[in-house]
């Protein structure tokens, strides 16, 4: 076993960026920072919640990882599918039992997620497009989270509807590049079902979809701060044009990278935005 295998599993990274949409969640409902504590209590719900996804989706995705990513850390046998599953559960457990000191409704709302983690990594990730809708709408409803965790909605909303329509598309473009591995295993996603040209057509579709969407929290009164939204709609104008031009597993690969960091400069945006409100 390689010790920095149960870091690397986490995807540390990925799970730190939605802890901090989580806090984002309830900043942007608040028009302001959530006390430290609450912060505190929804990132560690978040990240740990995230970190149960992350782990659960490598145990069942095992032999298609060993064709698609054979460095990730079960294939490369940095540590066995037990140890993993066991660390998981133990994790996103962890989660639940911290979800129930913020309020009844956090604790509901993480333990359907927990539960939904589960129910997509081992029945529904190989469905058509069903798979990629469950994934967008968990990265959508963790800003929805941090809400919830304050009690208050507020341009949220907004955030959560681009987080969804962006990650939709993204997932997409994920499984057009993952095909060769997919088929290997009889997995029926969209690529396969539909074809890559019909695929990339959908994300594309999804990526202007997000675009439309990042101009509504304008009209709702978001401030002056959310300005770099501008760059975040033309990385992804630039990504879906590249792959009208080429739609490939090549392309889509470069494509979900730049929709990744797209996501994260949409997340700094909203930050400035909502702090900024009524400038």
């Amino acid at each position: 076993m390689e010790l920095k295998g149960f870091i690397e599993i986490l995807r540390p990274i990925n799970c730190l960026i939605a802890g901090l949409v989580g806090i984002l969640g309830a900043t942007v409902a608040l028009g302001n920072l959530p006390p430290i504590k609450t912060s505190l209590l929804i990132f560690l719900v978040v990240f740990l919640e995230c970190s149960w996804g992350n782990i659960i989706n490598d145990y069942f995705d095992y032999e298609i990882d060993k064709i698609n990513r054979p460095n990730r850390p079960l294939p490369r046998g940095a540590l066995s599918k037990n140890i993993a599953l066991v660390y998981g559960i133990s994790l996103g457990g962890v989660a639940i039992l911290i979800a129930y000191l913020i309020n009844f409704e956090a604790f509901i709302f993480a333990l359907g997620a927990y539960l939904l983690m589960y129910l997509y990594a081992r029945k529904l990730k190989p469905q058509p497009f069903i798979g990629n809708l469950i994934v967008a709408t968990l990265t959508g409803v963790t800003p929805i989270y941090g809400a919830i965790a304050v009690g208050k909605i507020g341009l949220a909303g907004y955030l959560a509807l681009c987080a969804f329509l962006v990650n939709v598309a993204r997932e997409i473009f994920k499984d057009i590049e993952d095909i060769e591995g997919d088929k290997v295993q009889g997995a029926k996603t969209l690529p396969i079902v539909w074809g890559i040209e019909n695929s990339s057509k959908i994300g594309i579709t999804f990526s202007i979809a997000t675009i439309i969407a990042s101009v509504l929290p304008v009209k709702a009164g978001i401030g002056l701060g959310y300005f770099p939204i501008i760059i975040v709609d033309g990385i992804i104008l630039w990504a879906a044009c590249e792959v009208l031009k080429n739609p490939s597993p090549k392309t889509a690969g470069r494509v979900q990278k730049k929709l990744k960091i797209a996501i994260y400069l949409a997340v700094f945006s909203f930050l400035l935005g909502s702090i900024t409100k009524g400038v």
